[in-house]
């Protein structure tokens, strides 16, 4: 069994994701191998929230040059936004960014 912080890596700040705060989404980087109800279940026992859906996009990484001739690549990594329901409570970790 994993723990939740091996699932929930770190909140994703953008201009972006601070936009969907209003409408109670949240952007987290999240372990490659975890799959949506593991992720719904860490945010949930995490935060203490009730989540109502979870989106999640794999995203590559980046080719990034070093030197001439062998370019290396940033590491591949997965997205999940986490929306919650209505009645629920807002996440306080990014309150203040808003």
């Amino acid at each position: 069994m994993k723990n939740i912080y091996d699932i929930i890596k770190r909140p994703v700040i953008t201009e972006q994701s601070m936009a969907d705060v209003a409408d109670k989404k949240y952007v987290f980087m999240v372990d490659v191998d975890a799959d949506k109800t593991e992720i719904k279940a860490a945010v949930e026992q995490a935060f203490e929230v009730k989540v109502a859906k979870v989106n999640t996009v794999r995203m590559q990484g980046k080719v990034k040059r070093t030197g001439a001739y062998p370019a290396g690549r940033r590491p591949a990594y997965k997205k999940a936004i986490v929306t919650l329901t209505a009645d629920s409570k807002t996440i306080e970790l990014f309150e203040g960014m808003v």
